[in-house]
């Protein structure tokens, strides 16, 4: 029986989420509330122990020992009953409920709205739940059910597929084509990734002329800057055709990272994951040829 002075788990992750994050605002969000509730929490959980666990500094929330001991043990706990929980789901035959799907937007808008459409169709009780992220969301803490993600290492402790190969290219808007045909001796400009900053040495010894002119920390803003003609970018090739870009002879097509389905072995086994895993390879294997 819990005594009245004790923290429940709600608080307890409040001040995990605390530790983890170092500012009310940020801690908020990950927990799904705001910051004044994160404060009334730590504020409770302080009380009920009689412990100050954080120092209030100008640049956030401090930790103490005993916060930091509150956190391990409460990452322990987090962490088996995320197992839990996901062990539950892996074993649900059930074709109804949620379902959460992470993918990078640009994959989402271009190749995965038919396939997202057909299963809703198919299954129309089950909701699913897009995630638009490039970011890799943590499938160990249920942040979703299923990730489609394009990588060359997907993560060694998840189960996943290959749905295909794919390689890329130099694109750019016709109207970028046409300056570059009007001016050849001009400087090319290159809108690059950030993750992927520097040039090709193909493209440096074929096209000397080429600098990098723009580099971005968003996929789909470099996308919007290449078909507003602002320069070349290097992109997979299903993504420069749908755009309706140019490919462009500066660099031969070369390989690019795969596109898989992943998720955690718990719930790989789960009916609903099943079900879109079972849709989804078939849409990938008749539209192959868009990737290479």
């Amino acid at each position: 029986m819990q005594r009245v002075d004790d923290p429940d788990w709600g608080d307890l992750k409040t001040v995990l989420a605390l530790v983890r994050h170092g500012s009310l605002a940020a801690a908020g969000q990950a927990l799904g509330v705001n910051y004044t509730t994160v404060a009334r929490r730590i504020a409770r959980v302080e009380q009920a122990l009689d412990q100050t666990l954080f120092e209030r500094l100008a640049d956030g929330y401090h930790p103490t020992e005993a916060a930091q001991l509150i956190g391990e043990h409460a990452a322990r706990m987090e962490a088996e009953a995320d197992a839990m929980l996901r062990q539950l789901s892996g074993q649900d035959s059930r074709l109804r409920g949620p379902l959460v799907i992470t993918a990078p937007q640009l994959l989402i808008a271009h190749v995965l709205a038919p396939v997202l459409q057909d299963f809703a169709k198919a299954y129309p009780d089950i909701d699913l739940h897009l995630r638009a992220s490039n970011d890799l969301l943590d499938l160990n803490r249920r942040e979703a059910d299923l990730a489609i993600r394009i990588s060359r290492a997907p993560g060694d402790s998840l189960m996943g597929r290959r749905l295909t190969a794919q390689k890329s290219a130099a694109f750019a808007a016709a109207s970028y084509v046409e300056a570059m045909a009007k001016a050849p001796e001009a400087p090319i400009d290159w809108l690059v990734y950030e993750a992927m900053a520097e040039l090709p040495a193909a493209v440096r010894a074929q096209s000397p002329q080429s600098r990098i002119a723009m580099v971005f920390d968003d996929m789909v803003a470099m996308a919007g800057a290449a078909q507003a003609g602002l320069g070349v970018v290097r992109m997979p090739l299903f993504l420069g055709r749908a755009l309706g870009l140019q490919p462009l002879g500066l660099m031969p097509a070369q390989p690019y990272a795969d596109i898989w389905v992943v998720a955690h072995a718990d719930l790989w086994p789960s009916a609903k994951v099943t079900a879109f895993r079972q849709m989804l390879v078939p849409f990938f294997k008749a539209r192959a040829a868009r990737f290479t």
